[in-house]
């Protein structure tokens, strides 16, 4: 258990990190699977709510936005994990993290998108994405367990 709590937060920071980090090449090169995902399925969808143009570029969740977020949390989280004295930068990491996988999950499970995404021609990923946002959402959950009392520190001194 010793082991667990001081170095069980390194495979899930850098599995965290490496997808995170992995997925910015296609978020930020408008590859076309990116644009499938933000442009032809999750914006449309967002135009039928009333919402047109939120996840297209330049829109509040647009791919740059999201991969903006991404690269932020795997920084923070690396950060973190590498400099004791800055373990909270760890904790804001894995929140944040774990905020842009609940809204990938969300949009995988309510939205056009679905679990498997269907590209442009006919293929699927098999729900590659789905799981990668699943396990990368675990891992900050977990880091958040790991690193409870930095963050219960935190909130312990800014209690009114």
């Amino acid at each position: 258990m010793q082991w667990l709590r001081q170095h069980g937060h390194w495979p899930l920071t850098v599995f965290a990190s490496f997808v995170f980090v992995q997925s910015l090449f296609f978020k930020f090169t408008g590859s076309p699977e990116t644009v499938h995902i933000f442009e032809h399925r999750l914006d449309p969808w967002a135009a039928s709510l009333g919402f047109p143009g939120l996840f297209a570029p330049g829109g509040l969740f647009s791919a740059h936005v999201v991969g903006s977020a991404e690269l932020l949390a795997s920084l923070l989280l690396l950060t973190g994990a590498s400099v004791t004295r800055l373990r909270s930068l760890q904790v804001l990491g894995a929140a944040l993290g774990l905020g842009v996988m609940s809204g990938a999950i969300f949009f995988h499970l309510f939205t056009p998108l679905g679990v498997a995404v269907q590209n442009n021609d006919g293929s699927s990923d098999g729900g590659q994405l789905f799981a990668m946002a699943c396990g990368v959402w675990l891992s900050c959950a977990a880091l958040l367990w790991l690193r409870r009392e930095v963050w219960q520190r935190g909130l312990a001194g800014r209690a009114p």
